[in-house]
């Protein structure tokens, strides 16, 4: 009778863990799919909150062609970084210390419960395969239900096997303002007909922030002029949900406008 009894209590206590399990899978589900609110922070630095996360990419120094922006210094939760040059690599001092991503390969993190894979895709910070700025990462992740593309301060033609990585993003944010080591508008215009994501924000361009003696990047209208795709203009920030994306196969530019 005792065993029968201690039988039926640890088969209770393993319904009562399955059922914890199985009835926290819609909460996860809801969490993961529930939206990604994109907030620009100047140049190519970007806050992402969505899955219960904020993730900051590429937190600068204000120099050159950022000396006017604030210096992003947002709590996050995990920093993704492109290069270690001043304008995408400044992550020291922010605040909470959260772990900091910068090298290229698959890289899994748990935070707030929940595991998260960041790949990050090397490709040449210049036109002379790197020998100048080096590897530049650019950074695929999912989040709230939506898969965005960082190129951070690509510079070269995207390859098959980085294509293959990258895959069909369903935001890509991709510097257009050219300069030594970043996509010109032509070569941005490429990298967007190549991946063909559903929305495409510009980064990397000339504003106001810019010094005008030490900037050598040219400004949005540049790319607008040669972009085929229609153009939305934001505030500082864009909020996104799986449902409310361009249909598969179009693609649409969002300009996300910094609040100086």
């Amino acid at each position: 009778m005792m065993k029968n009894r201690r039988q039926l209590l640890r088969y209770a206590g393993l319904g009562l863990l399955s059922y914890a399990a199985t009835s926290a899978l819609p909460q996860l589900a809801r969490a993961q799919n529930s939206g990604l609110s994109v907030q620009s922070l100047g140049h190519t630095c970007f806050l992402f909150s969505g899955s219960g996360i904020r993730v900051l990419v590429n937190p600068f120094r204000t120099l050159g062609c950022t000396a006017g922006y604030r210096l992003p210094r947002p709590s996050a939760d995990i920093v993704l970084i492109s290069s270690q040059l001043f304008d995408e690599g400044a992550a020291e001092n922010l605040p909470g210390a959260p772990p900091i991503l910068f090298e290229p390969g698959p890289q899994f993190q748990a935070l707030k419960g929940i595991e998260f894979e960041f790949q990050g895709i090397g490709i040449a910070h210049d036109r002379q395969g790197g020998r100048r700025f080096g590897t530049n990462v650019a950074w695929s992740w999912t989040q709230g239900g939506i898969r965005i593309l960082h190129l951070g301060g690509a510079a070269a033609p995207i390859e098959i096997e980085q294509q293959i990585l990258m895959g069909r993003p369903d935001v890509m944010f991709v510097p257009v303002g050219g300069g030594p080591k970043a996509y010109n508008p032509q070569e941005a215009l490429a990298a967007i007909q190549t991946l063909r994501p559903r929305i495409a924000v510009p980064t990397h361009y000339r504003t106001q922030a810019a010094d005008p003696t030490a900037c050598d990047i040219v400004p949005l209208e540049d790319f607008l002029a040669i972009n085929p795709y229609p153009v939305s203009t934001l505030g500082s920030t864009l909020s996104l949900s799986p449902g409310g994306l361009p249909p598969e196969g179009q693609t649409a530019v969002r300009v996300m406008n910094y609040a100086f």
